[in-house]
């Protein structure tokens, strides 16, 4: 195993300093800081999930989300009454060192413990292909919740925190933008039926996500 490291320790030495006179190079530029619409009138009518409330994020979190945009809001589905907690973070820019927090590593620091982590893809309206979104599972107590996430720019949808970070360096060189935003789908998981709130998790995201796309820069 040493062996093989040190054999490829040029090629990853290599590749870092790339990735630093990169990143040193895109945001050593004046950076295009594009208008984005409020996420307080975001909405998606004409189907089941209605708004119920937004919910007030206390000034300790908001302090360290740092985010220049928030929408943390609950929906209910008429149908079945089932409850989806909607939560959007938005970062204009990330030169300044803000960047969305990974729910890997918020959560936990919340009392929520992890017990599944993965991937689903989700064939949601206007996108050819499906999108791949983070799936995690986590349970503080008696309660169990179902997580989906992803990191969303340039009507891109990322579900790796890593493949994340080369875009914003990427598109800082290519387009002189770092924008991005964080976006997070929380369902309780009733009588411990994962495979139900993932479903309707799944639901959900299909009935916002085109809606969603109108108020985010492209």
């Amino acid at each position: 195993m040493k062996s093989v490291l040190k054999a490829n320790a040029p090629k990853v030495l290599t590749i870092v300093l790339l990735l630093q006179a990169a990143l040193f190079y895109g945001f050593s530029r004046g950076e295009y800081v594009p208008h984005e619409r409020r996420l307080s009138g975001f909405d998606f009518p004409g189907n089941t999930w209605k708004s119920v409330q937004d919910l007030e994020l206390d000034k300790e979190t908001l302090q360290i989300l740092n985010a220049d945009d928030l929408l943390s809001r609950l929906y209910r589905d008429g149908t079945t009454g089932e409850y989806a907690n909607l939560f959007i973070a938005y970062f204009s820019t990330q030169r300044t060192g803000k960047a969305p927090h990974s729910p890997k590593n918020c959560l936990p620091g919340t009392g929520w413990v992890p017990s599944e982590a993965g991937t689903v893809a989700i064939s949601v309206p206007s996108e050819a292909a499906p999108i791949v979104v983070n799936r995690y599972v986590v349970s503080r107590g008696q309660t169990q919740s179902l997580v989906l996430y992803w990191y969303q720019s340039h009507n891109r949808v990322v579900a790796s925190e890593y493949r994340a970070k080369i875009y914003t360096v990427l598109d800082s060189i290519r387009y002189r933008r770092s924008d991005t935003a964080l976006v997070r789908v929380v369902m309780a998981v009733t009588d411990g039926n994962v495979q139900h709130a993932t479903d309707r998790a799944v639901a959900f995201v299909k009935s916002f996500y085109a809606p969603l796309k109108s108020y985010l820069p492209a």
